[in-house]
């Protein structure tokens, strides 16, 4: 996460909804990769964080699903492909184990290095400037998640 990311989720610190940013922003992140994921398992692990956000789940799933996505994501086998695809959908998988771990910044990096490397692969080993895109709209979705938890009473809008 760059330091402008993570500088404007920690601005949010003191506000009584904190933790519930951070796990949204980290869904957030996650659900722009999703179409990558390649594992339903995985896919089921991050419905438990949706669950979690709305109130469905307690947090002993939010944990349990923790580690299933961890250990999913450790046994991702990538790709034989040369296109990059596979090393995205590896990323994404870690990037779902980070969210449901609470590891908003490792969710949010890789999260962003799936979208990035899911384009071709190029950008996201030689060249930064592929990932602004992606950092700006991490830093527009924290204002806009934070302002909607205010106005929500700390409930995750749906």
């Amino acid at each position: 996460m760059t330091d402008a990311v993570s500088s404007a989720l920690w601005a949010h610190q003191s506000s009584a909804h904190y933790g519930v940013l951070k796990l949204a922003f980290a869904f957030e992140c996650v659900g722009r990769v999703r179409h990558m994921l390649e594992d339903e398992r995985v896919l089921r692990c991050l419905d438990v964080l949706e669950a979690y956000l709305q109130g469905r789940a307690d947090p002993v799933a939010l944990q349990e699903a923790a580690a299933e996505a961890a250990a999913l994501a450790n046994r991702h086998q990538g790709s034989r492909s040369l296109d990059g695809v596979g090393h995205a959908a590896v990323s994404a998988s870690y990037a779902v184990a980070n969210a449901l771990a609470g590891r908003v910044d490792q969710a949010a990096d890789y999260a962003a290095y799936a979208a990035v490397y899911g384009e071709g692969g190029y950008g996201a080993v030689c060249d930064p400037e592929s990932f602004v895109a992606e950092q700006s709209w991490q830093l527009a979705t924290i204002e806009r998640l934070a302002n909607a938890l205010t106005a929500s009473g700390g409930r995750h809008p749906p």
